[in-house]
């Protein structure tokens, strides 16, 4: 089969790999679509990072080289011993943590944080191949009306939809979204669907800008417009209820810090690639609060999944596919250029 292998910094081949055979407990999934993820990006032109590059990985046993990808969905074609409640022809989303279980995080159910999380794609084979084999307890079943393509969405829209829950939000609530990437569009959808209609997205970029008004959002440009001066105008000074930065740099963090009410919180989607010098003066004289947030577990995916069902996520304008056989230069660079927005890899072509 064909296949995507990181060898390192600036170093991916796609070669002719055997095909993988499942455990115990596993199973192997013809693969459908895998998506392009920042951290791809970041492991391509900056890493390793994530990646093991020679002590194996504890929970999967793996080091570099390995087949990268995490984002993707497809069809169960073998079935392991042991792996229960699934079966050959299920469509499915794979979500892609390994967890020790033994850890606080993981007996609290926030395996999410688990001390020695690791990810399909990163610490193991991943899915930017024809086949991959993953632990059961992985995969989450696709409904009939979801197509295949959108189900490679599910794990970045669980990003989203995870930062979204930590924003402790209700239908009344108003809120901002720094940045509009697919995890800022992410945001927009997740909030929408937990009822909010005053979500403003603030993005300097008028590609991104275009590609999020499309689908019906309100945004700011903050390079023509004091967003704070705007928001403190718009509720009489009280701010908004929550923002949110998938931005990943300082004059959001800044900025949101001046538009949330007292006591809200600030939900960093994003990694920072400097380090930040923000005053924290703004938080502590109105006790606001940032807020970290990392992956999902299985209710996002739960929640993501029949969001879907019901024809809530729109994908027109910022999703394309791309033959894996040019996942560099239509797919990297595209993305690291800012040309493209949400790029899938069909590992057929």
């Amino acid at each position: 089969m064909h296949a995507a292998m990181y060898y390192g910094n600036h170093k991916l081949e796609i070669e002719d790999v055997p095909e993988p055979t499942p455990g115990e407990g596993q199973v192997k999934v013809r693969v459908s679509r895998n998506g392009i993820c920042g951290t791809d990006l970041h492991e391509y032109y900056d890493g390793p990072i994530f990646i093991p590059p020679d002590q194996p990985h504890p929970l999967t046993g793996k080091a570099m080289p390995l087949i990268i990808g995490h984002e993707f969905s497809g069809v169960v074609t073998e079935v392991g011993t042991g792996a229960i409640n699934v079966a050959e022809g299920d469509r499915v989303a794979i979500e892609p943590i390994y967890r020790c279980g033994h850890c606080r995080p993981c007996k609290a159910g926030q395996y999410n944080l688990c001390t020695t999380i690791g990810f399909h794609g990163l610490m193991s084979d991943g899915g930017m191949a024809e086949y991959t084999v993953v632990p059961v307890d992985q995969i989450h079943a696709l409904p009939d009306d979801i197509p295949l393509e959108m189900g490679a969405l599910v794990e970045p829209m669980s990003v989203a939809y995870h930062a979204a829950v930590l924003g402790e939000v209700t239908d009344q609530s108003r809120a901002l979204i720094y940045g509009a990437g697919p995890i800022g569009i992410g945001l927009w959808f997740a909030l929408r669907g937990m009822g909010l209609t005053e979500i403003d997205v603030v993005e300097p970029s008028p590609i991104r800008r275009h590609s999020i008004e499309a689908l019906g959002a309100c945004t700011l440009d903050p390079t023509t417009v004091d967003v704070a001066e705007l928001i403190a105008d718009r509720t009489n000074g009280d701010g908004v209820d929550a923002a949110f930065d998938a931005a990943g740099v300082a004059p959001a963090i800044e900025s949101a810090l001046n538009c949330i009410g007292e006591r809200r919180p600030l939900i960093s989607v994003a990694i920072y690639e400097k380090p930040l010098t923000t005053p924290l003066i703004n938080l502590v004289l109105r006790e606001r609060r940032i807020q970290g947030t990392i992956c999902y577990t299985g209710d996002d995916y739960r929640a993501v999944i029949a969001l879907m069902a019901k024809g809530h996520y729109d994908t027109t304008g910022w999703v394309d596919t791309i033959p894996m056989s040019q996942v560099v230069e239509q797919g990297f660079e595209e993305l690291r250029a800012g040309r493209k927005m949400k790029l899938l890899v069909d590992p057929t072509s």
